[in-house]
């Protein structure tokens, strides 16, 4: 198959990490042909969908892990399969790729449907499981994000579209910047806030789960530094081994046939003790730290999925 990858620079990833690099690899591996264009890059041109950008290879060598060829004009719909890779923030930009990809989708599959991705942004599609999810609120309103933690005494305050970890607040009891942090937040866009109670299990990790067509496959932890909440790896937090429990398998046996019918083949999940906190569908990562704790290419089942489709 002829594969694109929306995605940002492929120069700059990690491939000892990086989940795009992964999914490529596996693909060349498959004997599919590679192209990578950067987001600014796609185009509606008079009736079609173009994109600009490079076939390339992939090797684990330092320095040198890709190889791009000469830059190339193509139709979307020559491809028979396009990656969105391209990481957060989930903005105006993001949302208006989403729509030109949908117009070459399914013809061409896009991974995952672009059209859900839209409509499934990771903090707001837990919302459809509230038995599964913290004491959550989501408003502009200071008053009612003031009742929320005199309730809850120990919340957490985040940006709704945030990623990363960027942004990320942990509020006790006897914190008073609630106010000067929704001011910060209100002054730099007219989003809404998010805000959950807080879990003391987060000290044990932040468990991220990866699902391929709706199916658990495997799991790693991410345990934040000491002194920090936050467990995002961008941030500094340690991925251990660890295993999946009866309750991470009643919760995507809850949410999995909602991600398997809206086309979402590759899934990474938040839990945190027995809550699910969010539902990535963006640019999920952390399939290269799980095929190395269980010993499992699990890159290949997201392609056997792939090629299922297409055939």
């Amino acid at each position: 198959m002829r594969v694109a990858f929306q995605m940002d620079p492929i120069q700059s990833v990690d491939f000892t990490a990086d989940s795009t690099f992964r999914i490529a690899e596996e693909a060349q591996a498959r004997g599919h042909d590679l192209f990578y264009y950067h987001p600014d890059r796609l185009s509606f041109d008079r009736g079609t969908v173009r994109v600009t950008g490079q076939p390339f290879t992939l090797r684990r060598e330092v320095g040198h892990h890709v190889t791009l060829g000469a830059e190339e004009d193509h139709a979307l719909s020559e491809f028979d399969v396009v990656w969105l890779r391209q990481d957060p923030p989930f903005d105006m930009a993001y949302i208006t790729y989403t729509h030109l990809l949908d117009l070459v989708h399914p013809a061409t599959l896009v991974v995952n449907d672009p059209f859900w991705v839209r409509n499934f942004p990771e903090k707001l599609l837990v919302l459809k499981f509230p038995d599964l999810i913290p004491a959550t609120v989501i408003t502009r309103d200071l008053a009612r994000l003031k009742a929320f933690k005199a309730e809850r005494g120990e919340i957490i305050v985040k940006p709704l579209y945030g990623n990363g970890g960027q942004g990320v607040f942990r509020l006790g009891p006897e914190d008073r910047n609630l106010s000067s942090l929704h001011e910060t937040f209100a002054a730099m866009s007219r989003e809404p806030i998010i805000a959950q109670e807080y879990l003391p299990a987060i000290t044990q990790g932040d468990k991220r789960i990866i699902l391929v067509d709706g199916e658990p496959v495997g799991a790693i932890n991410r345990v934040p530094q000491t002194g920090e909440t936050r467990s995002n790896m961008h941030v500094g937090g340690r991925a251990e081994r660890v295993a999946l429990t009866d309750r991470d398998r009643e919760i995507c046996a809850a949410i999995g046939p909602t991600l398997r019918d809206k086309g979402q083949v590759f899934v990474g999940i938040d839990v945190i003790g027995d809550k699910l906190t969010e539902i990535n569908v963006t640019s999920p990562t952390g399939l290269q730290e799980l095929e190395r704790f269980d010993g499992v290419n699990v890159t290949a089942r997201i392609w056997e999925v792939i090629e299922r489709k297409r055939a």
